[in-house]
């Protein structure tokens, strides 16, 4: 299956709730590369690179995120794939 790469940024209530840490115990279960961030606007950012149907699993999830956050939206582009991205990192 063809890998595909998506900037993806959520929006609520997703900094202070353990949404990284979250996004980064999904990404390694799905085998997904890239990184997690809290941005200044309170909104948190992820970069995830991987297989379509583990992207699809994974955004999915995303929009759930972990029981003490409220996600309100969430804005998803695709770019294209980065050979250098290898494993998921929490980005501080």
């Amino acid at each position: 299956m063809e890998n595909k790469r998506y900037h993806i940024l959520v929006y609520g209530i997703v900094q202070g709730v353990g949404y990284r840490y979250f996004a980064y115990r999904v990404a390694n279960e799905l085998g997904i590369s890239g990184f997690v961030r809290n941005l200044r606007d309170g909104s948190v950012e992820v970069m995830a690179q991987g297989d379509e149907q583990s992207l699809t699993e994974f955004v999915d999830k995303l929009r759930k995120g972990p029981i003490s956050a409220m996600v309100t939206d969430i804005k998803i582009t695709e770019l294209p794939v980065d050979p250098t991205l290898k494993r998921f990192e929490i980005k501080f």
